[in-house]
C-alpha cells in the first residue's frame, strides 16, 4: 500500500479521499470488510488518502499464497525423501553385501561341519565296539550332540519357516522330542500331561523351539529334578524345578547368558522362531525354585 501511495498505479487496491480523523498514518487497519491504510496528500489539510483492499480479494490472495507454499512444500518434501532414500540405499549397500557374504559363509561352515562330525561319530562308534561304553565316551558323545544342536539352531536361524507348514498331533510330537533330550539327562524326569491338540505350523522350526527349551530345562535343573509339559487352553507350559533365572527380561537377548555353559544364542533363536511362527513366548522364573516357559499357540493350534 505504501508503494501504491506514490504513483497510485495499483489495480488490486482501491483509492478514496477521507476527512482527517484519529486514524494513524501508515498503519494497517483490519475490519470485517477491508484492509486499509492512510497517507498524507501534498498541500491538503483536510483529507487523507485512503488505500484499501476488500476482504474477499484479500482472502483470495492469501489462499493463493497458501496453496503455492503448500505445493512448494510438498515438492521439497518429495525431493528430500527421494534424496534420503537414494542416500540410504547407497550407504547401506556395503552393509547389505557384507551381511549376505557373512550368511553365505556361515552356510558353508555349517555344511563343512558334516564331514568331521560324521568322522567323529563313526570313530566313537568303533571305540564303543572295541572298549565298551564308559563315561569318557559318553562325554564325547554329548559334546558331539551339542555341536549338532548348535548346527541345527544356526541353520534354523538363517532360514525362514513361516510358509512351510504341516499338520501334526502335539502330544506324540512332544514325546518324540522328550525321548531325544532325556537320553542325555538320565537324572531328570520328564512328564507330559494329557493333551489332545493338533498343530498346523512348520514342524522343523517348532522342533528347534521345543528342543532348546527342553534342553535348557534339563541342563540347568537340580539333581533328580523334573520337567513337566502341559497344555492350558491354547498355551503350552514347560515347567522345570531348576536354578531359576536372575534376569528374565534379558534371556532372549543375543549372547546373554547367566551360566558358563553355552554361547547365549539358544533363547534368542527361540524368540526369532516364535516370531516367525506367530507364537507369543513368555516366562516366569524364581531363583532356586524353577522356571516356566509359556508358548501361546493360539495362531497354530487346532483343538480336537
Amino acid at each position: 500500500m505504501r508503494i501504491c501511495s506514490f504513483d497510485l498505479q495499483c489495480k488490486e487496491y482501491k483509492i478514496d479521499f477521507v476527512p482527517k480523523d484519529e486514524h494513524e498514518l501508515y498503519k494497517l487497519y483490519k475490519t470485517p470488510k477491508e484492509l486499509s491504510s492512510y497517507f498524507t496528500i501534498p498541500n491538503s489539510r483536510r483529507n487523507y488518502l485512503k488505500i484499501y483492499l476488500e476482504k474477499n480479494r484479500y482472502n483470495v490472495r492469501v489462499n493463493t499464497i497458501k496453496r503455492t507454499l503448500f505445493l512448494q512444500f510438498l515438492v521439497l518434501e518429495l525431493i528430500v525423501a527421494l534424496l534420503s532414500l537414494l542416500f540410504a540405499l547407497y550407504a547401506l549397500s556395503p552393509l547389505r553385501n557384507a551381511l549376505r557374504l557373512t550368511e553365505e559363509f556361515i552356510k558353508d561352515i555349517l555344511h563343512d561341519f558334516n564331514t568331521p562330525l560324521s568322522t567323529l561319530r563313526l570313530n566313537i562308534s568303533m571305540l564303543k565296539t572295541k572298549i565298551g561304553e564308559n563315561s569318557q565316551i559318553r562325554r564325547i558323545e554329548n559334546s558331539i550332540q551339542n555341536i549338532l544342536n548348535l548346527q541345527n539352531n544356526l541353520r534354523s536361524y538363517l532360514h525362514s519357516h513361516a510358509s512351510q507348514k504341516e499338520e501334526f498331533a502335539l502330544k506324540p510330537f512332544l514325546k518324540e522330542r522328550v525321548e531325544l533330550i532325556s537320553a542325555n539327562h538320565k537324572d531328570i524326569s520328564f512328564h507330559i500331561e494329557d493333551m489332545n491338540a493338533t498343530l498346523f505350523t512348520n514342524r522343523d522350526a517348532f522342533s528347534r523351539i521345543i528342543d532348546n527349551l527342553l534342553s535348557n530345562a534339563a541342563k540347568y535343573n537340580k539333581k533328580n529334578g523334573s520337567v513337566t509339559l502341559r497344555l492350558e487352553k491354547s498355551t503350552l507350559l514347560i515347567e522345570d524345578t531348576g536354578k531359576g533365572i536372575k534376569n528374565p527380561k534379558r534371556v532372549f537377548e543375543r549372547f546373554y547368558k547367566e551360566q558358563d555353559r553355552g554361547i547365549g544364542i539358544g533363547l534368542h533363536i527361540v524368540q526369532k522362531l516364535c516370531d516367525e511362527l506367530g507364537i507369543k513366548i513368555s516366562l516366569q522364573s524364581q531363583l532356586s525354585h524353577g522356571t516356566t516357559f509359556k508358548l501361546k499357540l493360539i495362531n497354530i493350534i487346532k483343538n480336537d
